[in-house]
């Protein structure tokens, strides 16, 4: 074991928490992460209760816990529990924060060739059906996002709204979102980051980004359960009385037989059924993840994911295919000699657990990079720098 990791973190005690990382090299937290056996243990219990006594009794029972997901979130990010929503996943989130902007004909859309494939999927159906546009941001070279050619085209287009995932998951590059933060603020542009592939990794400041929602995921870097997420939205979005397109009950007040008044704070984006097995899990692996502290984690991390991508690049056989200056716990890389199916059949017969990115994942991403596929290595702060080493060991 590392002993710098032991300063940062109990890695016996994470690793123990983590019973499965013991039987396979888990290398996928980028994908869908292995829960602390707290969250698990959690989460039973509550399932229980249901089966006792009923859902709706067991909420009531559960009140207090469930209401420290605000909290517990809202510390992650810093900013306050009023501008936290419980969320399905990441899209439900994002695509709930989007439906609230006042679009009409021609409105532009400016985000990059990075965003995630939902994403650029909801852009086009937008275009689709309202008839707005879409323009697209420059990278550097570097593969790092062009800030100067973002500001050239807000002062251009007057964009209705700015969206930029934060890291992308076909990349471990890290966007610059506070500076992206800083334009939209200065030109009063809405702006949304997707953040799904950062929280829980690296460290995620609301109050620095400048967004006006932020939507993130559960079963990734948090390791929480699947179907879980957040929506951060600020005060300034909650105050100008963005709501969802389609709204139920828990976000709005039927004071009239024709017409409702929104809540005032971020639940007007929740919807009133939900499942809270999954929303106590949710919450169980957002306080785990607070009790290591994010700069432990994302310190540690930091190490972990530079180990990796030193070693495949020293691989004479290997092309690491993601760009950007600065990297997140992501590597995606192919083989010069393999092919995708024999590189799959290397990993999973060392028990390696990675996911494959395809074309179709990233299209703008991967026509620039003339690659139809990429390995896709996510290590999180319960792995070892022997782990890594193994890994490289069955690449080389």
């Amino acid at each position: 074991m590392n002993s710098e990791f032991n300063r940062m973190i109990d890695i016996y005690k994470v690793r123990k928490d983590t019973p499965s990382c013991e039987n396979q090299l888990f290398f996928n937290s980028a994908g869908s992460s292995l829960m602390p056996t707290p969250v698990l243990k959690r989460m039973h219990e509550y399932q229980l209760l249901e089966s006792e006594i009923g859902g709706y009794a067991a909420a009531d029972t559960e009140t207090d816990f469930i209401a420290k997901f605000y909290g517990a979130t809202a510390e992650l990010l810093n900013t306050n529990q009023n501008n936290i929503a419980f969320v399905y996943n990441a899209t439900d989130g994002y695509s709930k924060a989007v439906s609230s902007i006042p679009f009409v004909k021609e409105d532009i859309i400016l985000t990059t060739d990075d965003d995630y494939i939902s994403n650029h999927l909801l852009f086009l159906s937008l275009k689709k059906r309202w008839g707005i546009d879409i323009i697209r941001c420059k990278n550097l070279p570097s593969g790092d996002l062009d800030i100067h050619d973002m500001e050239v085209k807000i002062k251009k287009y007057l964009p209705k709204l700015v969206s930029v995932t934060h890291i992308p998951t076909n990349s471990g590059k890290i966007q610059p979102v506070e500076q992206v933060g800083e334009l939209c603020s200065l030109y009063d542009i809405w702006y949304i980051v997707d953040a799904c592939q950062s929280v829980g990794q690296i460290s995620v400041d609301v109050q620095k980004i400048k967004c006006d929602f932020l939507s993130a995921t559960g079963r990734k870097f948090l390791r929480g359960p699947r179907g879980t997420g957040f929506l951060f939205i600020s005060d300034k979005a909650l105050l100008t009385g963005l709501e969802p397109l389609l709204i139920d009950m828990e976000g709005a007040l039927w004071a009239l037989e024709s017409e409702y008044t929104c809540i005032n704070g971020a639940k007007r984006f929740e919807c009133w059924e939900k499942n809270y097995v999954n929303q106590l899990g949710l919450t169980e692996s957002v306080q785990y993840a607070n009790s290591i502290g994010i700069d432990n984690i994302s310190n540690y991390n930091e190490q972990l994911i530079m180990h990796l991508k030193n070693g495949l690049q020293s691989i004479s056989n290997i092309r690491v295919t993601e760009n950007g200056s600065k990297s997140g716990s992501i590597v995606t890389f192919m083989s010069k000699n393999r092919s995708l199916e024999q590189i799959k059949t290397l990993l999973n017969s060392n028990h390696v657990s990675y996911t494959v990115g395809l074309r179709n994942f990233a299209l703008i991403d991967f026509n620039k990079k003339n690659i139809d596929w990429a390995i896709r290595l996510s290590p999180h702060y319960f792995n070892t720098f022997e782990e890594i080493e193994k890994v490289l060991d069955f690449l080389n």
